[in-house]
């Protein structure tokens, strides 16, 4: 019963992914639109165009080859095998579990790492976006490695515990454990951990602080002080972001954005982001994120009981394995949830533009500033409306742009 719904589950998810791509693919057209012809020449428009054919393209390639290698490690045996090695040293059913996961987990990031680094450094080098040098690269990949141990590994073996010993309520207490490290996460990750990866140095005193600052008390937003992120050591893609709740709060500007954009622009950028906070954007999210770890949660003490699934596999039942399969099982309803809450957050962009542009002197400048960061990124202009619905976390360019000229 369970491999035809499991392969089922897979294939649907890659098919609407597919056609997505199809889609947007054909969606490309030749002509800038009119709104953006003064931002866009023809050449850099030809670009942004290439830069989304190129790019589907490879992520068509790269997710069939990935999908193909896991329905071939399945029917082959491959989770067998591997549930048969953890199991021979006669380890705690915990460490059996976490070596299982890690094994999987690694596995997975070999097959993908060749993807990662042709991404980086050819296709990202050759539109002239990639800053990252090799040593970068492979550093990055270490720190977050250790992050996945030193953070994962104890909330994996907690996961893992509860539903081995907490009985009928393993997964509500499994459910607090996850808000309560999520919640931790959220709070110390400006602090601890984004440092690893980025250097954040106070912005000096000049023009562009104190507009920023002026604009924070005028809308009551008070905040500390201003970082730089050293964007540039990776990329020239530019992008601002709030992180952090409480002291930790912080703005963060990428060195590339304070290059590209005049003060009243930037100014105009952070308003938007102010604006999902002074519209409890931020406490939204976080309330949805944790109402779907509890309905997952949930439904994987469920599933959990089904010998089915395990037989579906070739495995013993275990509580790691059921993790497993259980997260591959999830994968429709994980699309499903991921088109609403992408639906949610395009209704918040644009209630954050008109946020931005009714507390900023002038509106145009929020105009002026997404118009710039969509050609500076190479931003598909006229993506299909499906693959929007699909994959958009924000609106279109052309359709932010149309709103605000209507406030």
């Amino acid at each position: 019963m369970f491999v035809p719904v499991i392969l089922a589950a897979i294939v649907i998810d890659y098919a609407v992914g597919l056609a997505a791509d199809l889609f947007n693919l054909k969606a490309l057209r030749l002509e800038v639109p009119e709104l953006l012809r003064d931002i866009y020449k023809s050449e850099d428009y030809r670009r942004s165009q290439e830069y989304t054919r190129v790019t589907t393209i490879f992520g068509i390639i790269s997710g069939t080859v990935v999908q193909v290698a896991i329905l071939v490690f399945w029917f082959a045996g491959g989770f067998s095998v591997v549930d048969r090695l953890v199991r021979s040293p006669g380890l705690p059913v915990i460490i059996e579990g976490i070596l299982f996961i890690g094994i999987l987990l690694a596995g997975y990031a070999l097959l993908e790492l060749p993807f990662n680094i042709y991404r980086t450094f050819v296709i990202e080098e050759r539109f002239g976006f990639n800053r990252t040098t090799r040593a970068t690269f492979l550093l990055d990949r270490l720190k977050g490695l250790g992050l996945a141990l030193i953070l994962g590994t104890p909330l994996l073996a907690g996961i893992l515990a509860l539903f081995e010993y907490g009985g009928f309520y393993a997964w509500l207490y499994a459910w607090g454990a996850v808000t309560i490290y999520t919640l931790t996460v959220q709070f110390i990750a400006p602090v601890w951990i984004m440092p690893l990866f980025n250097k954040f140095t106070p912005m000096s005193d000049g023009e562009l602080k104190e507009a920023i600052l002026g604009y924070t008390r005028s809308v009551a937003f008070p905040v500390a002080n201003v970082f730089v992120m050293d964007g540039s050591r990776r990329s020239t893609r530019s992008n601002t972001y709030f992180t952090g709740f409480g002291r930790n709060k912080r703005i963060a500007l990428f060195d590339t954005l304070i290059k590209q954009h005049t003060v009243q622009e930037i100014v105009a950028v952070l308003a938007h982001e102010i604006g999902h906070y002074k519209k409890k954007h931020i406490i939204q999210g976080l309330v949805v994120s944790v109402l779907h770890t509890g309905i997952m949660l949930f439904l994987l003490s469920l599933f959990l009981k089904e010998p089915g699934l395990y037989r579906a596999f070739h495995t013993d039942q275990s509580v790691y394995t059921g993790l497993v399969f259980f997260s591959l099982l999830y994968t429709p309803v994980e699309m499903v949830l991921s088109v609403i809450t992408n639906t949610i957050s395009r209704a918040n962009e644009h209630e954050a533009d008109s946020f931005a542009a009714a507390t900023i002197k002038e509106p145009l400048n929020l105009i002026e500033s997404l118009k710039k960061l969509s050609a500076n990124n190479l931003s598909n202009l006229t993506p299909h409306p499906f693959y929007v619905f699909v994959n958009y976390s924000h609106p279109p360019l052309l359709q932010r742009i149309r709103a605000l000229m209507t406030k």
